[in-house]
């Protein structure tokens, strides 16, 4: 598990970068959710990203790439093999270079967000 708090932690610090220009959901010590103040249709806001520590695996969740997903067309086979669905990746193990990779990513989908006014 400690590893996990680890992977978490790392999780997390890629959104708090962000969370001056959103809405802190959850701000817990497993669990770390990010909304933006842009508001749905079902008059709820709109999901950008979040961090949590689970049983088996720490999840990484980025609407983002489920809303752009070309934003995945330059994510390395390495990251691939992390995602769940369509915009989740899960960790059990800690890696740098993928970490950095998931850093990169994010930015891009918070610029892609700031683009289409969603922020």
């Amino acid at each position: 598990m400690k590893d996990f708090d680890i992977i978490f932690d790392y999780l997390k610090n890629i959104l708090t970068d962000y969370e001056q220009d959103m809405v802190v959901a959850i701000n817990a010590p497993n669990h770390f959710y990010l909304n933006t103040h842009h508001i749905m249709k079902n008059k709820k806001p709109m999901y950008f990203a979040s961090a949590k520590v689970n049983k088996n695996y720490v999840s990484f969740h980025l609407m983002p790439v489920y809303v752009f997903p070309e934003l995945l067309d330059k994510v390395s086979p390495e990251l691939k093999k992390r995602m769940q669905g369509k915009s989740c990746f899960n960790f059990k193990t800690f890696d740098d270079t993928l970490i950095d990779e998931l850093t990169a990513l994010t930015r891009a989908g918070f610029h892609k967000f700031e683009q289409a006014d969603y922020l």
